[in-house]
C-alpha cells in the first residue's frame, strides 16, 4: 500500500513538472512571438502637422488590411521635417533596428535607397523614379524599392496653365524650388518648358533650409504676379510663413497639396495624397505575406484635385470665373 501511494506521489511530482515546463515553455514561446513582429519603419519627409493626415490614412488602410500597430505588427515612425541631414541619419538607424519593410516619400526614398539595398523600401510619392535612377522601369523596378511615382513635369504644366486662366494677365512667375531635393532638376525643366510655352517670365528661387525660404520670400515681394511653390517637405513644413509673407505681399499663390490651400494659399493642384499614402499600404501589407518589390509594378496617382480658397481671392482682389469654379474638386469659402 505504501509503495503504491509512493509511486502515485512520484506521478504527480512529474505530472506537475511536466506541467510546469510546460508553461514555461509556452511562456516563452509567447514572448518570443511578440519580440518578433514585423516591423515598419515609416521613415515621414515631413512634421506630424504637415504628414500627420496621409500618415493616419496610411495606418488606417494597413488595419483594414489585418495589420494592427502593437497587435500583429510595430510601426516605428521617424519625423523628418523637411532636413536632409535628419532624414538621411533616420533611414540609417532604421535599417540598424532591421524593420522589415521601410515606408517613405519624397527625399526620404533617395535616404532609404542610400542605407539599404536589401529591406523592402515602398515610397508613398516620389517625382519620376526611372528618371532619377530609384528604379530601372515602371513595369519592372528590378531592386528593393516600388511604390507610387508622380511626373513633375506634367502638373507643373497644368498649375502654370491653371494660373494663367485664374489671372489672364500674368506676366512674370517666381517659383520656389527646394535644390536638395533630388527631382529638382526635372521640375525645374517642366516650369522652364510651361512658361516658354504660355509667354510666361520664370524666375527660380532657390532653397535649401527654413531661412532660405524667409529670404527668398522677402526677395520677391514686388517682383512677381505670382508665385509657384514647388511643394514638398520643407515647403510643406513651411507653408505657414510662405502663406504669409505672399499674403502680406499681395501675392497669388499655387500648390501641388492641398494642405497649403487649408493653410490660406489660393489654388492647389495635384495628386490626392490621402489616397496615394492608401495605396502605399496595400504595397506594405502584399511585402508582408512575401512579395518581393522586384516585382512589384510602380503605379501612379488616379486621383487628382483642384481645389480653390475663395477667401484667399478675395483678400488678393481676384474674381475667380464660374468656369473654374465649377472644375474645381472643392471650393473652400
Amino acid at each position: 500500500m505504501a509503495s503504491t501511494l509512493d509511486d502515485w506521489m512520484r506521478r504527480r511530482e512529474f505530472i506537475l513538472s511536466v506541467g510546469s515546463v510546460a508553461v514555461v515553455l509556452t511562456s516563452a514561446a509567447h514572448s518570443q512571438q511578440s519580440e518578433k513582429l514585423p516591423i515598419v519603419g515609416f521613415l515621414v519627409a515631413g512634421t506630424q502637422a504637415s504628414h500627420g493626415a496621409w500618415v493616419a490614412a496610411f495606418a488606417q488602410r494597413l488595419s483594414e488590411l489585418g495589420w494592427t500597430d502593437g497587435r500583429n505588427i510595430k510601426i516605428e515612425y521617424r519625423w523628418a521635417a523637411g532636413d536632409v541631414r535628419q532624414t538621411t541619419e533616420f533611414a540609417a538607424e532604421l535599417v540598424h533596428q532591421k524593420v522589415d519593410v521601410i515606408v517613405t516619400s519624397a527625399y526620404g526614398v533617395v535616404a532609404a535607397k542610400q542605407a539599404t539595398s536589401t529591406i523592402p523600401i515602398v515610397f508613398a510619392a516620389y517625382g519620376d523614379a526611372v528618371a532619377n535612377g530609384i528604379v530601372g522601369s515602371l513595369a519592372r523596378p528590378g531592386g528593393n524599392v516600388t511604390g507610387l511615382s508622380i511626373q513633375p513635369s506634367e502638373l507643373s504644366s497644368k498649375r502654370l496653365e491653371l494660373l494663367r486662366e485664374i489671372i489672364p494677365n500674368v506676366g512674370r512667375v517666381a517659383a520656389l524650388v527646394n535644390t536638395n531635393y533630388s527631382g529638382v532638376t526635372q521640375e525645374m525643366i517642366g516650369i522652364r518648358t510651361a512658361s516658354a510655352k504660355l509667354n510666361l517670365e520664370a524666375s527660380i528661387l532657390e532653397v535649401q533650409t527654413a531661412d532660405g525660404i524667409e529670404a527668398a520670400m522677402a526677395a520677391v515681394s514686388g517682383q512677381t504676379d505670382a508665385l509657384y511653390v514647388w511643394s514638398e517637405p520643407l515647403t510643406n513644413a513651411n507653408k505657414s510663413k510662405i502663406i504669409k509673407a505672399a499674403t502680406a505681399a499681395k501675392i497669388p499663390t499655387i500648390f501641388g497639396f492641398r494642405e497649403f490651400v487649408d493653410a490660406g494659399g489660393l489654388i492647389s493642384y495635384g495628386p490626392n495624397f490621402i489616397d496615394l499614402f492608401r495605396r502605399a499600404a496595400e504595397f506594405t501589407d502584399k511585402i508582408l505575406r512575401g512579395a518581393t518589390p522586384a516585382d512589384m509594378p510602380i503605379q501612379q496617382p488616379v486621383k487628382f484635385d483642384l481645389i480653390i480658397n475663395l477667401k484667399a481671392a478675395k483678400a488678393l482682389g481676384l474674381s475667380i470665373s464660374e468656369t473654374i469654379l465649377t472644375r474645381a474638386d472643392e471650393v473652400i469659402e
